[in-house]
């Protein structure tokens, strides 16, 4: 079965924190036990991820305290990291809490509808309506570029009808 697909709607309680769907649970629970790490997207979201795959993420830097001290662009994308992400572990009832700053950032309140959205490595938290644009820019961009492949597809020599 697919792991981290699909997308749910839920809202966020009073306490900061939202119930994942039993499908979403089950996939975090196989692949790091419940440990996850979250992590505030440039988008506009939020992430979870196993821990694994979060430092394998991380870890293609290399040489990164050579990096730190020579550049201020790897200084400012590990304080990024550093300030935008946080351990968290999923409760038995199948809730995560997100810290306050985070649910400023995103843009999530107490008891508004928010997406939960699988994205194959983990989920995002998405404020619903910062969800709907951001399906639309990707729907937009999928056959903006359809449309760029099929016109060069006919000015190429030797294309095949």
């Amino acid at each position: 079965m697919l792991k981290f697909c699909g997308q749910d709607c839920c809202s966020v309680d009073a306490n900061g924190r939202i119930k994942l769907s039993p499908r979403f649970i089950s996939d975090f629970t196989e692949e790091c036990g419940g440990e996850v790490v979250m992590h505030c997207l440039p988008e506009g979201a939020i992430a979870l991820y196993p821990e694994k795959i979060y430092l394998e993420m991380r870890q293609n830097e290399e040489q990164a305290a050579a990096q730190a001290a020579s550049s201020v662009v790897f200084r400012r994308s590990m304080r990024r990291f550093g300030a935008m992400s946080k351990s968290e572990s999923i409760s038995r009832q199948g809730r995560i809490t997100l810290p306050p700053t985070f649910r400023k950032y995103a843009a999530l309140e107490a008891g508004n509808e928010v997406c939960v959205v699988g994205i194959e490595i983990g989920i995002e938290i998405w404020n619903a309506e910062r969800w709907m644009a951001e399906i639309d820019k990707i729907n937009e961009h999928a056959l903006e570029k359809g449309e760029r492949e099929m016109a060069l597809d006919l000015t190429t020599p030797n294309s095949q009808d």
